[in-house]
């Protein structure tokens, strides 16, 4: 595989760092960076470290890195966590307040530790930190319940001060959305796989509508919800596609993806896995209890729209 991180890679403008991925020789990594500045989404470094954490450090080459901002790769435990050394000296400041280094989290013991550990970090208020907690909480618990990956989720989040806005990452190589859809319903590309998955009720565990009382297809839907409503960024990429909501001023909640304001294509290199991201202005953000109570109106209508749809499309016998 060969991976260049760029100067510059937020969910706005990831496209480039995607389309630039070679996923040929998946045995080897070589990573190389913009020489003069580097500044990333949460989300490229966590897919990174989730694509070098199979491979061998023997086999993962990184050239010299020259951009002072380079540092921010070593602070954030990219190179820890592909086991090679960085050449870098750099003097280790407290994390609080700016970031949560690349955390790997298998099993939901390790989840609710991490949550514990990571939210007194961004020192921020609690009606602040209840969005962060959910969204963490819901992608890294789809990973661990779907997609059968045997490194889990690998995490990362930036807290930027002066825009109040946090930025997470998680990627996993699990099955993928497609696959893990593909249980239960009916899909023929990744796109529409991820149009799934991000339609409120339905879940790659069963074809019932509203999903079981385990698994109620909620997560994707919740969190790009809250996207949806603070005006901000969320994209999901997996196999050759990628989705991105895009800014808007309008708050309504579409059940269906593809209506809101968004970009997507299925024509990006094949990623066996998931990785996705989301941007959140605490400016911004509406109080939690609220917020979910609107998330929740819209998606037991659409359940129940979608009920009676399914109900009248059965064959009627007089």
């Amino acid at each position: 595989m060969k991976l260049h991180i760029p100067n510059s890679a937020f969910i706005g403008n990831i496209d480039p760092f995607l389309r630039g991925i070679n996923f040929s020789n998946p045995n080897e990594l070589i990573l190389t960076a913009n020489e003069n500045w580097i500044s990333v989404h949460p989300i490229v470094l966590s897919l990174i470290a989730a694509l070098g954490l199979p491979i061998e450090p023997a086999h993962i080459h990184c050239e010299k890195l020259t951009a002072k901002s380079a540092h921010y790769l070593e602070r954030m435990g990219l190179f820890k966590f592909l086991g090679i050394d960085s050449g870098m000296n750099i003097s280790e400041h407290e994390s609080a307040g700016r970031f949560v280094p690349l955390t790997q989290i298998k099993n939901s013991d390790e989840l609710s530790a991490f949550i514990t550990e990571m939210i007194p970090l961004l020192h921020l208020e609690p009606i602040q930190t209840n969005s962060i907690r959910y969204v963490i909480s819901e992608l890294v618990r789809n990973v661990l319940e779907h997609a059968q990956s045997k490194n889990g989720a690998i995490v990362s989040a930036q807290y930027h001060t002066r825009s109040n806005m946090i930025r997470i990452g998680i990627a996993d190589t699990g099955l993928g959305i497609k696959k893990t859809i593909s249980r239960s319903h009916i899909v023929h590309t990744d796109l529409e796989a991820i149009r799934l998955a991000l339609i409120p009720g339905i879940t790659g565990t069963t074809s019932k509508e509203g999903g079981t009382e385990f698994n109620a297809g909620a997560g994707l839907f919740f969190t790009k919800s809250i996207a949806t409503v603070n005006h901000d960024y969320f994209m999901i990429y997996s196999g050759t596609a990628m989705y991105k909501l895009l800014k808007s001023r309008i708050k309504k909640l579409n059940a269906d993806p593809f209506n809101d304001r968004h970009s997507s294509a299925e024509n990006y290199p094949y990623f066996q896995g998931t990785a996705v991201g989301i941007d959140i202005s605490l400016n911004e953000t509406q109080e939690f209890a609220n917020l979910l109570s609107l998330i929740r109106t819209t998606y037991s209508q659409t359940v129940r729209d979608r009920k009676k749809a399914r109900y009248k499309k059965r064959p009627q016998f007089i």
